[in-house]
């Protein structure tokens, strides 16, 4: 482990956000403590980031900006290809569509020091529309994970959208994420894990706070079971891989990981049906719970859904 270096290059991967993407940019110039280097690398062939890169670029005290397009669509290649142009000693990730507070890298950068961590983690707080259904209000379906500062992150926890890394551990590895996930995420997670793995220590900071709007189009049951039914996916691979505590599974681990979702899945079945006269979104809840673990199971017959096709 080290101390924090003297250049963080923030990396950004994007598509088809180009609005929000200015805002957070805007973000960056704000910081009390600015970024050495800013790379944003579009997953539009046709560029659509490129105009408020550029509209960027000629701001007064705009930090060295590097934008790359990747033509393939996946999260994973275009995360690679921002850590090719990276210079930074650390490596900050932000989704295209966040916002960050003034003093988010800066704390993030304490944190690290502080805590003698090869990465740390920041909340993400959605931004629901004002039209936002009162059933999805009372769920809080979109919620992230909040940690006492410099609290290590446990391994269900591992996601990369509000993140700084220690670059020279980050570059050791080969690929940096796996082009297997490109289509259907858990890219970060896998990364993180394999992090962990080697040695790494990945702790929280709670005031370096990132806000996220949550799109219309996600205000709905069936983007939420998606949602939870990835998740469970995620975790499963990450089993099977022995990316997860205690290493490659034995046959007899993977029985019994079988097994406790299966087990999993029908009582949350039966306790959403149970739930519905207490409100859908308590039974939706419920129902949730049961697609991650139908997830879990799904990767044994190879199925994964692609959320980025």
């Amino acid at each position: 482990m080290k101390e924090a270096g003297v250049a963080v290059t923030v990396c950004i991967a994007t598509y088809r956000r180009a609005e929000r993407l200015a805002a957070l940019l805007d973000d960056l110039q704000a910081q009390t403590r600015p970024p050495e280097q800013i790379v944003v690398v579009d997953n539009d062939p046709a560029g659509s980031a490129r105009a408020a890169v550029e509209a960027h670029r000629l701001r007064p005290g705009a930090p060295p900006l590097a934008y790359d397009i990747q033509p393939e669509k996946s999260i994973s290649l275009t995360r690679n290809r921002c850590v090719a142009h990276a210079r930074g000693d650390w490596l900050a990730f932000l989704d295209d569509d966040e916002r960050v507070v003034p003093h988010w890298l800066g704390d993030m950068l304490e944190t690290a020091a502080r805590c003698r961590a090869d990465g740390v983690l920041g909340p993400v707080v959605p931004v629901l529309p004002g039209d936002a259904p009162a059933w999805i209000r009372r769920g809080r379906f979109y919620d992230g994970p909040r940690l006492a500062t410099g609290a290590r992150v446990p391994d269900n926890l591992m996601r990369i959208g509000n993140a700084l890394i220690d670059g020279a551990r980050l570059r050791r590895e080969d690929p940096v994420f796996d082009p297997a996930y490109g289509l259907t995420g858990g890219e970060d997670g896998d990364l993180l894990l394999r992090l962990v793995r080697g040695g790494a220590l990945i702790v929280w900071c709670d005031s370096a706070l990132a806000t996220e709007p949550v799109e219309p189009a996600r205000l709905n049951a069936r983007w939420i079971l998606m949602r939870a039914l990835r998740g469970g996916q995620d975790y499963a691979r990450h089993f099977r891989k022995g990316r997860l505590a205690g290493g490659p599974p034995s046959p007899a681990r993977r029985a019994a990981f079988n097994l406790r979702a299966l087990a999993q899945m029908a009582a949350a079945a039966l306790l959403a049906l149970a739930a519905l006269p207490l409100g859908r979104h308590r039974a939706l809840a419920w129902l949730a719970r049961a697609c991650a673990n139908y997830g879990k199971l799904s990767v044994l017959w190879g199925r994964h859904y692609r959320e980025y096709a």
